[in-house]
C-alpha cells in the first residue's frame, strides 16, 4: 500500500477512536446526572406484587364433652390354654350382654384386643409353664353421661374380681362447629396482625395469597387408671376440651 493510503486510514482509526470516547464520556455523564438527587432516580425498585406479609393466626374454643371412653378388659389364669380362654370369652360375653340390656348400643361396643400368654415358673434355670393368662379388651363408649357411673359399676359387677377398668377418657363426639369457629378466630387473629404491620409499614393489606392451617385438640388430663373392684358408682367430671386451630396466611401488601 502506497504510504500517503496508509496516512489517511490511520487518520481515520484515530477520529473513530476519538468519536467512541466522547460517546462512552457522554454516556457517563448521563448516567450520573440521571441518579442524582436532584433529578429521577432510575434505581430499581421492588415489585409491589412481591410486597407480602405471612403471619400466624391461632385460634381457640372450649367445648364439653359429651361421650366417655372406657377402656375395659377380662383376664383370666388357668393351667390350660382352653380353661383361660373360655373363662375370659363367658365373662366378656356376659358384661356385653349386660350393656346391651342397659341400653349401649352394641355399635359402640369394639374389640380392641385379645391376648394369651404362658405362665412361667421354675426359676431362672428351670423355667416351665405353670399356667396360661388370656385377656380380652373392649371399647365401651357411653354416650349418655347421666349414666356414665352406673354403667361403669354395672362392669365392675358383672365381670367380678376378673375386671380391668383400664382407663376412661371422654371426648366430644361431634365437634365440627368448634372447629368451625376455632378456625374462624385463628384467621381473624390472623388478619389482624396482618393489618397491624401493613399499618405499621405505610401499606395496605391486599388479596390473600395462600392460606395453610394446622389443627389441634388440647386432650384431656391423662385417663386414670381405675380399681378393679366392683363399684356401684364412680365419681365422674367431664370438665372441658379445647379445640385449637392454627393457620397461617400470607396477604399481598399495596
Amino acid at each position: 500500500m502506497p504510504i500517503a493510503a496508509r496516512a489517511r486510514l490511520a487518520n481515520r482509526l484515530i477520529v473513530l477512536a476519538a468519536a467512541g470516547l466522547v460517546v462512552a464520556g457522554l454516556a457517563a455523564c448521563d448516567a450520573k446526572s440521571s441518579s442524582s438527587p436532584s433529578g429521577p432516580s432510575i434505581l430499581p425498585t421492588a415489585d409491589p406484587s412481591t410486597r407480602q406479609v405471612t403471619v400466624v393466626g391461632t385460634g381457640e374454643v372450649q367445648g364439653r364433652p359429651d361421650t366417655l371412653n372406657a377402656q375395659v378388659s377380662i383376664e383370666a389364669t388357668a393351667p390350660d390354654v382352653t380353661a383361660a380362654m373360655n373363662q375370659t370369652s363367658d365373662r366378656m360375653q356376659a358384661m356385653i350382654n349386660a350393656l346391651v340390656g342397659s341400653g349401649i348400643d352394641r355399635n359402640d361396643i369394639a374389640t380392641t384386643n385379645v391376648t394369651l400368654q404362658p405362665q412361667y415358673g421354675g426359676g431362672v434355670n428351670n423355667p416351665t409353664i405353670v399356667a396360661y393368662q388370656a385377656s380380652n379388651s373392649i371399647n365401651v363408649k357411653i354416650r349418655n353421661l347421666n349414666n356414665a357411673s352406673q354403667t361403669l359399676g354395672l362392669i365392675g359387677t358383672t365381670g367380678g374380681e376378673a375386671t380391668r377398668i383400664n382407663s376412661v377418657s371422654f371426648a366430644i363426639d361431634d365437634d365440627s362447629q368448634l372447629v368451625k369457629d376455632a378456625r374462624t378466630r385463628a384467621f381473624d387473629d390472623a388478619k389482624d396482625r396482618a393489618e397491624q404491620y401493613a399499618q405499621l409499614a405505610g401499606l395496605t393489606l391486599g388479596d390473600v395469597i395462600s392460606i395453610s392451617e394446622s389443627e389441634g385438640t388440647t386432650p384431656s388430663p391423662p385417663p386414670a387408671p381405675m380399681p378393679r373392684a366392683a363399684m356401684e358408682a364412680v365419681p365422674l367430671e367431664p370438665g372441658q376440651q379445647t379445640v385449637g386451630f392454627s393457620v397461617t396466611v400470607i396477604w399481598e401488601l399495596t
